[in-house]
């Protein structure tokens, strides 16, 4: 798998997975930690886990916060539990 491919599979999978919780804060949070834990698997595919990663956790970052619960609810955040 190259890079051209990479790329846009870590930005769809922070986006489709984008967070939990009601507030901003959180959702961003999530999204963070869920993009970057995609990002790492499949830039570890090309080589640079840590890049997809660093990718991951800003594109689900964003998402997150930009997303209400509405739109995509993971349900509540683990450390709301």
């Amino acid at each position: 798998m190259n890079t051209r491919i990479a790329i846009p599979l870590v930005f769809a999978g922070a986006i489709a997975l984008a967070g939990c919780g009601n507030t901003v804060g959180d959702r961003g949070l999530s999204g963070a930690g869920i993009g970057a834990a995609g990002g790492a698997v499949i830039g570890a595919l090309v080589g640079a886990p840590l890049a997809g990663a660093a990718i991951g956790a800003g594109a689900g970052a964003i998402a997150g916060a930009a997303t209400s619960p509405s739109q995509v609810d993971l349900g509540r955040p683990v450390w709301e539990r």
